[in-house]
């Protein structure tokens, strides 16, 4: 779609940073720079004051991903499009079926209700909850990575959803500032969600986080 559009060497695509690379690889593979906004902690998904920050005169296009289920702002992201003359695209993810989107969010609000000492996700209007993403606080990334293996090794598998921002890696390195991503990165751990989980696996989630959630607090 980007070189369908004309957009190319010479152009530059802003994208998020926080999720996989493949969004900034397809800008390179047109020839164009791809350069990184910070997310919404809220969302995860590109902060629109963020991205009208990053615009320069050689900006064609940004690209919107929608993250974990949760919709990004496409109506204000649209917005800036319009003001600036830009493509905005949007990259989003495999629907699932009805019935097992609405299986998830019973889920998803049974953690809400349950989970003590984690910050559970925002529901926000059209969540499917892809993934069920919460924040360990702490001191970061050591504080989370520790939770995770905590939990891990009372029986519940648990992930991390962003290792490493896309402008931290080697082929995308970039000296911008992006805390809201930065934290992201460091604080997210995704915990199961699936339609497929039954009461019980309900209760063994939130017994092996609650047992080690207050533990954790923030670093002043």
């Amino acid at each position: 779609m980007l070189r369908a559009a004309g957009v190319g060497p010479g152009d530059e695509v802003v994208v998020p940073a926080f999720g996989n690379a493949e969004v900034a690889e397809a800008v390179a593979l047109t020839g164009a720079l791809p350069v990184f906004a910070d997310i919404d902690p809220v969302t995860y998904c590109l902060d629109p004051s963020a991205v009208e920050a990053a615009i320069t005169p050689r900006t064609a296009a940004l690209v919107a991903v929608h993250r974990f289920g949760r919709p990004a702002d496409v109506t204000r992201l649209h917005g800036v499009g319009q003001r600036h003359g830009l493509l905005v695209l949007e990259q989003g993810e495999s629907e699932a079926p009805y019935d097992e989107v609405a299986q998830r969010r019973e889920r998803a609000a049974y953690l809400d209700t349950r989970l003590r000492g984690v910050r559970t996700p925002d529901s926000g209007e059209g969540h499917t909850y892809q993934q069920y993403v919460v924040r360990v606080p702490g001191n970061g990334r050591p504080d989370r990575d520790a939770f995770a293996r905590a939990v891990r090794a009372r029986g519940v598998e648990c992930r991390v959803p962003v290792k490493t921002p896309v402008h931290r890696l080697p082929e995308f390195r970039s000296c911008v500032a992006l805390p809201e991503t930065e934290r992201a990165a460091d604080e997210t751990l995704s915990l199961p969600v699936d339609a497929t989980l039954t009461r019980r696996d309900m209760q063994r989630i939130v017994t092996a986080c609650n047992v080690l959630g207050g533990l954790l607090q923030p670093a002043f």
